[in-house]
């Protein structure tokens, strides 16, 4: 068992202060970069476009992953409206990134004129990949536990950390250690990114568009919902996990439509490819170039 309790300070540079939850958010969106980049160019689509893309997004996903988890601790922030804004920040609410961070990729592909379907299944295993990286600044915070347990894996949480129902008094610091969700997490991400990289590979030719998508939210909702069993602070909502609630709102549109796609004699959507390094809607300049490169091929 880890027997110590991490620093969630990383460095300081001079008044300001640099925590391992934003390195690990800075982290994880550099791996997403990189997966981005890559898979784009094997999908035959503009990996330009990943850069700007990228920064417009992520603002939005932080913007509407602090909403969540402000509104999911609001008991955190109701008497101090200026941490809501104010760094050093404790948390995110993946849902609410998820949510605008959608909303804003798009937006963005009708603003470039890029296939959606197509971005949205390369996109897919980036995030789960930036999970697995940026669920660790959890770790460092103290946050993101389930209850007491006696596997070789649990993580110590100080006092000053403890929600409610794991008070010191009863669960003391040197003897207890706690489940950690977080790290259940990052590897449901990091075997999730792994599973559709594998599947755009070798299943293209099953795959329509927005198939890798539809997957990931499947499988976040129900690796989520497992997960919030574990917890004790949760935001409820006629005493049901919220987290559960949205987790369903997931789990079953995205596989009531991957069976629907799939359904015996359901006609075959278009090709989900495009002429390498096209335009959408445009055809390649060369054209021996011409030929449909299936995504992440």
């Amino acid at each position: 068992m880890l027997d110590f309790a991490p620093n969630p300070i990383a460095f300081q540079l001079g008044p300001l202060t640099v925590g391992w939850y934003g390195l690990a958010y800075v982290a994880g969106l550099g791996v997403a970069y990189q997966i981005l980049v890559r898979l784009a160019r094997r999908a035959g689509e503009d990996s330009e476009v990943v850069p700007n893309g990228m920064i417009v997004v992520a603002i939005a996903a932080l913007i509407g992953g602090r909403l969540y988890h402000v509104i999911d601790q609001w008991a955190l922030y109701q008497d101090d409206l200026l941490r809501i804004v104010l760094p050093p920040y404790s948390g995110l609410g993946v849902y609410g990134g998820i949510v605008t961070g959608l909303v804003t990729v798009v937006v963005y592909a009708r603003m470039k004129g890029l296939p959606f379907w197509r971005w949205a299944d390369i996109i897919a295993p980036a995030l789960f990949a930036m999970q697995a990286v940026a669920r660790w600044g959890n770790f460092f915070n103290q946050e993101l536990y389930g209850p007491p347990t006696t596997l070789p894996w649990g993580i110590p949480i100080e006092c000053v950390h403890r929600i409610a129902a794991y008070p010191c008094e009863t669960f003391p610091f040197e003897m207890t250690r706690f489940h950690p969700l977080f790290l259940y997490e990052s590897l449901s991400g990091l075997v999730g990114a792994v599973v559709l990289i594998w599947l755009g590979f070798r299943l293209r030719s099953w795959l329509r568009p927005g198939d890798l998508i539809l997957i990931f939210f499947a499988w976040y909702g129900i690796a989520r919902f497992g997960l919030e069993t574990l917890r004790q602070d949760n935001w409820t909502f006629f005493s049901i996990p919220t987290a559960q609630i949205v987790s369903l709102l997931f789990i079953v549109p995205a596989l009531a439509v991957l069976a629907w796609r799939h359904r015996p004699g359901h006609p075959t959507d278009d090709p989900p490819s495009r002429p390498a390094g096209s335009t959408w809607g445009a055809r390649a300049e060369n054209p021996d170039e011409d030929e449909p490169v299936d995504i992440l091929t």
